[in-house]
């Protein structure tokens, strides 16, 4: 039995390179869901936002039959397809984040942007999955193993490298490029910023600091205490990349 599959945009990115074409003849003797069929190939479930078995959407439970065509596409961004979408999980109302251990430096840009992006330099994949899950939040990752997980619903491949271009990658993604809130998170530990009065964390500060500022925010997890020193002109550059105002 065979069936033909059609990958499309950047689900190519995922296949072998001789099959980065898209189109897969699928050879098989025993009929298996058509999630498991997309996987073999190595698009994880959570890059899918359609599936077409002859026209007509599926989920992922369908079942390959001798003779299927099938389409499958990753996330819309132009257009609204929601009324054809069978495969794609309920929405988080709130986006939250976690994040493996090889995207720290993403973390950070998240966080500075204000998007609550939890991360620890040394997760297991069980302990990951579980955070998700428990806490509603998109598992990001460049491990397509990973995301192969049945477990895992909501979760996202970073296809970039460079955390700039990352952050530019997860801002189009979820559409958040009007939620940005800059210095509302501790780039230490992920706890929100409050403004604080100087005199409370003055025995904190270094003698320089003291003497030339003035407004301060401290993390209410950590206590960290910050102020707006030489070192914001680069996070504001990276806040300006992020909101699209230079390149």
């Amino acid at each position: 039995m065979r069936a033909e599959l059609r990958f499309y945009a950047e689900l190519k990115g995922f296949l072998a390179p001789a099959r980065r074409s898209g189109t897969v003849t699928h050879i098989f003797r025993v009929p298996g869901s058509v999630k498991d069929v997309i996987e073999s190939y190595g698009v994880p479930h959570t890059e899918v936002d359609l599936i077409l078995a002859n026209g007509e959407s599926v989920d992922f439970s369908y079942q390959v039959v001798d003779g299927d065509r099938i389409s499958v596409y990753p996330m819309f961004e132009a257009f609204d397809v929601s009324a054809l979408v069978r495969v794609r999980p309920q929405p988080l109302r709130e986006v939250r984040f976690v994040l493996d251990g090889h995207l720290g430096k993403l973390a950070r840009h998240l966080r500075l942007l204000g998007f609550d992006a939890r991360y620890a330099n040394d997760p297991t994949d069980v302990d990951l999955v579980a955070i998700s899950n428990s806490e509603r939040r998109v598992l990001l990752t460049r491990d397509v193993g990973l995301l192969k997980r049945g477990s895992v619903t909501h979760g996202c491949f970073v296809q970039s490298t460079d955390p700039r271009e990352q952050v530019r990658e997860i801002l189009s993604r979820f559409q958040l490029a009007d939620r940005i809130d800059p210095y509302t998170r501790c780039l230490a530990c992920n706890g929100s910023l409050e403004p604080i009065d100087k005199q409370d964390v003055a025995d904190r500060l270094p003698p320089k600091t003291r003497e030339l500022y003035d407004e301060f925010k401290s993390c209410t997890t950590c206590r960290k205490v910050y102020w707006r020193g030489a070192h914001h002109q680069r996070l504001d550059r990276i806040i300006a990349v992020a909101r699209g105002a230079e390149c």
